[in-house]
């Protein structure tokens, strides 16, 4: 019953797959989170001043 004692490399390999696993699963979320914002129109400067504009109107009244 030699071969159940010999797990010299199963604790690498082990490691290797955990790894691999977290970078497929790191890809895609990065992938799926540049879908997501791509297709959003996103423009900043113009939010910022239409929030400024709004907040500037409802202080005033």
């Amino acid at each position: 019953m030699k071969f159940l004692k010999d797990e010299a490399g199963q604790g690498a390999a082990e490691y290797i797959l955990l790894f691999g696993g977290v970078i497929v699963i790191a890809i895609v979320a990065l992938l799926i989170y540049r879908a997501y914002f791509s297709k959003s129109n996103l423009n900043i400067p113009e939010d910022i001043n239409e929030v400024r504009t709004n907040v500037n109107t409802n202080v005033n009244i």
